[in-house]
């Protein structure tokens, strides 16, 4: 697999997204099958694993920890800020106080079976807190040898240039897909401009842009039982969307994730994008976009793709 540049840091071209393992789509996953799953993922060349404190939640961190404990040439990102509720879900809330990071980072050291943390990202800016203060506080981790650099999540270039001026950010991860590309007006931009990555999260669509998801039924505590595209109404309109991807895929000869994965590659060498999956197949499926080469007509039909007919959130 191709290497690219995150920030400072050399990472496998698409990384990946370990929440599935534990949070926001539940199913059948299991510690066991999800080990293999991130062991298979560094045969296959990823190197850049992604998690958060909220996935569980800690749950996920001590999984990706017992995973990759003694694996040489990883990058490991982790985040904090964004707490889940009394049920391990939703509502999540806000805490990037300075005081819950201090607590957080030894907890999440522990649990990640690591001296320093290679990436570690601001998850949500938090309202109650000024930004400055969660990020200095982020800074000082850096100074303190625990953490080599520093990212932040869905945020604004305005917060991006607050933070900047403080500590360089070597990451942005936002959600970017077909059917989300908002980004690309501004931030995607910013990251180029100034040396940061851009690390896409949901590339698939939530899994909706692989063609599997037909219909509306999910689990009770899947994240998608409640999303507005995953209404039976968003998921009829918007199968055209995927129809289109599709048959880009059967003239290159790729799967519709592939192309969708593919397309996010396409947009800037310092895009890395993280698909989740909890399974093998999958994993094995989504790596192979690295190798996927879209042509000029490719790109141009897949940019002139519309619009999700709901917002993501």
């Amino acid at each position: 697999m191709e290497r690219r540049r995150l920030g400072p840091l050399t990472v496998g071209a698409i990384g990946l997204g370990c929440m599935p393992m534990h949070w926001a789509y539940l199913g059948d996953a299991d510690d066991r099958t999800s080990i293999r799953v991130i062991h298979r993922a560094l045969e296959l060349g990823v190197t850049h694993f992604d998690t958060a404190e909220a996935y569980g939640p800690y749950l996920n961190e001590d999984l990706v920890g017992r995973a990759l404990e003694g694996r040489d040439g990883v990058v490991v990102a982790t985040k904090v800020g964004f707490v889940p509720g009394p049920d391990g879900g939703y509502p999540m809330r806000n805490d990037a106080s300075p005081a819950h990071i201090r607590e957080a980072i030894d907890q999440q050291l522990r649990r990640l079976r690591r001296d320093v943390i290679d990436l570690y990202y601001l998850h949500r800016v938090d309202p109650a807190v000024p930004l400055e203060e969660s990020w200095g506080t982020m800074a000082e981790l850096v100074a303190a040898g625990k953490v080599r650099h520093l990212g932040m999540s869905e945020v604004s270039v305005g917060e991006l240039e607050r933070a900047a001026a403080i500590h360089p950010v070597a990451a942005v991860q936002s959600e970017l897909s077909l059917w989300t590309r908002e980004p690309l007006e501004d931030v995607v931009p910013w990251c180029a401009e100034h040396g940061a990555g851009f690390v896409p999260y949901a590339p698939l669509g939530r899994g909706f842009l692989t063609g599997t998801v037909t219909e509306a039924s999910f689990r009770e505590r899947d994240f998608r039982a409640t999303n507005p595209r995953f209404t039976p109404e968003a998921i009829a309109a918007n199968l055209a969307i995927v129809d289109r991807v599709r048959d880009v895929g059967d003239r290159l000869g790729a799967t519709p994730a592939q192309v969708a994965i593919a397309w996010c590659l396409a947009q800037g060498e310092h895009v890395v994008p993280i698909p989740g999956t909890k399974r093998l197949r999958y994993v094995e499926e989504n790596t192979g976009a690295a190798d996927l080469d879209l042509d000029a007509g490719a790109i141009a039909a897949l940019d002139a793709l519309p619009a999700s007919v709901a917002p993501r959130y």
